[in-house]
């Protein structure tokens, strides 16, 4: 078989990807881990961490901290939203069609997955010297990388570039 249409395709990416945008407004207000080391009690949310390392002298790495793990995201999920919506009513909103090729361009470019997998690796080091507790955001950030994997694996994308067509005609 070399093709079978998936159906409802674009409702369970635009679940997915609202999902993702409660869950990135979580990930943004509850703190991500909070550490005890030496009875200093410290809680650290991603925007924070952002601006921390822009601050002490790291603002390359701040900067793509945020570009990929909180911007990315987020223009991601409100994209799919964008285009996959309109097209339940047959319709197709204004520049659909280049925002779906950017998004098919940036995928790659959405490092949720990698940030997640390295923050475990630093918190295992980490766990040797302080007591590190997972906070509500950090959770929610690892739905979010659930949510966004389902979305991006439920585009089928002979459907979306199907229905974008009949919908500007």
């Amino acid at each position: 078989m070399l093709y079978q249409n998936c159906p409802a395709s674009l409702v369970r990416v635009t679940a997915f990807s609202l999902a993702a945008l409660i869950l990135m407004v979580v990930v943004a207000s509850f703190p991500f881990l909070e550490m005890d080391a030496a009875s200093l009690r410290t809680e650290l949310s991603l925007t924070s961490a952002s601006r921390a390392l822009i601050h002490e002298g790291s603002p390359i790495l701040g900067i793509a901290l945020a570009l990929f793990t909180i911007i990315a995201p987020i223009v991601i999920s409100t994209g799919l939203i964008y285009v996959c919506a309109p097209l339940f009513l047959n319709r197709a909103a204004p520049g659909a069609r280049t925002v779906a090729k950017w998004l098919s361009r940036s995928e790659p470019w959405n490092m949720v997955e990698v940030f997640l997998l390295g923050v475990l690796v630093s918190l295992l080091k980490l766990a040797k010297v302080a007591d590190v507790h997972f906070g509500v955001g950090f959770w929610a950030f690892a739905l979010l990388m659930i949510c966004m994997a389902a979305a991006m694996a439920a585009i089928d994308q002979h459907e979306l570039w199907d229905r974008l067509e009949v919908a500007n005609r």
